[in-house]
């Protein structure tokens, strides 16, 4: 008899033991908010894509995807925040087309972008407009070429500062065409739009969501979308690939986490991700925007990612163009 007290002893014992692990066992992911961080002013293209996608994440997983505006060194301050922040899916990045300028163009990050964030899902691309006033002598891309051929160096272009998506994009115009110009560099998309209209300086590889009012009400003349095909928002409105075939320098959107973010929630994300770019809905709010939806696994992301940070690598060099 007292044996088996002992044993009944024992069992209860070890199952008190037990029942603290399962009561800790993981919360369904996810159990909290879930917070989106911008490296950019609310407003622009990227916070546009955070929010549009972050609603339908709100929607779809039950917890509220809130939009995190973290400005600051071109992207650099928001993706090293998420880069250093706890891997467990509550922290992630919208990036774009910067983080892959930026491995290149500054010397003393203190994140990799490639080596130190998760890939979960591409979002979307979004082009860029070639602008010139609509006074401007040059009516197409062709002749724009055949002008600044004509007389090098005598042109100017406008950026949103170095290293910017405008201003490698003029880069990588200026490498295909083998013609010369002078860069002259803004602190934001609206001020060289501005300059542009003025007649201050001649083109601009503006954003769409920027200069498409001043398009539609003829204060610009858009000489190409800088994509391989052409835009829904400005379909008469060459593509720049129709007269330099491969030329491809969009604004493009995805998600990243942290480094070692569990994989389940990787692909969780990612599958809501996808599914909200097949929703007819969500895709016609992005077709609004002049973006193209994006899907595609991780891997398919992390191949682009790599892809993009090598071709912009390229142009950045080229340029000359290093910052701290």
């Amino acid at each position: 008899m007292l044996r088996r007290r002992t044993f009944l002893k024992l069992g209860a014992a070890a199952m008190a033991a037990s029942a603290p692990s399962a009561i800790a066992a993981p919360a369904p992911y996810p159990a909290r908010p879930i917070y989106l961080i911008v490296g950019f002013s609310a407003g622009g293209n990227t916070d546009i894509v955070a929010r549009v996608i972050g609603e339908w994440l709100t929607r779809q997983m039950g917890q509220p995807f809130i939009v995190e505006n973290r400005t600051g060194a071109a992207t650099n301050i928001a993706t090293e925040l998420v880069a250093h922040a706890l891997a467990d899916g509550y922290t992630l990045l919208v990036s774009s087309t910067s983080n892959a300028i930026n491995a290149t163009l500054y010397r003393n990050l203190k994140f990799n972008f490639i080596r130190d964030t998760e890939p979960i899902a591409a979002i979307a691309t979004t082009p860029l407009v070639m602008c010139v006033k609509p006074s401007f002598p040059a009516r197409s891309v062709p002749e724009f070429i055949a002008q600044a051929k004509a007389d090098p160096d005598r042109l100017n272009f406008a950026s949103s500062g170095i290293g910017s998506p405008p201003h490698v994009a003029a880069e990588l115009f200026k490498t295909m065409t083998d013609i010369r110009m002078l860069h002259v560099p803004y602190r934001g998309d609206a001020e060289a739009i501005t300059d542009l209209v003025g007649g201050r300086v001649h083109v601009y590889f503006a954003t769409l969501a920027g200069s498409i009012q001043f398009i539609r009400a003829g204060s610009l003349q858009a000489l190409a979308v800088t994509a391989i095909e052409r835009s829904s928002v400005l379909p008469e409105v060459a593509a720049m690939a129709e007269f330099l075939p491969g030329y491809d320098a969009t604004i493009w959107n995805g998600l990243n986490a942290p480094k070692g973010t569990p994989q389940a929630i990787v692909m969780e994300l990612n599958r809501q991700v996808n599914a909200g770019l097949a929703d007819p809905k969500l895709m016609a709010r992005f077709a609004e925007l002049g973006a193209r939806v994006c899907p595609g696994s991780p891997k398919d992301y992390a191949r682009f990612i790599v892809q993009e940070t090598e071709k912009w690598g390229a142009i950045v060099k080229t340029t000359g163009s290093q910052l701290e």
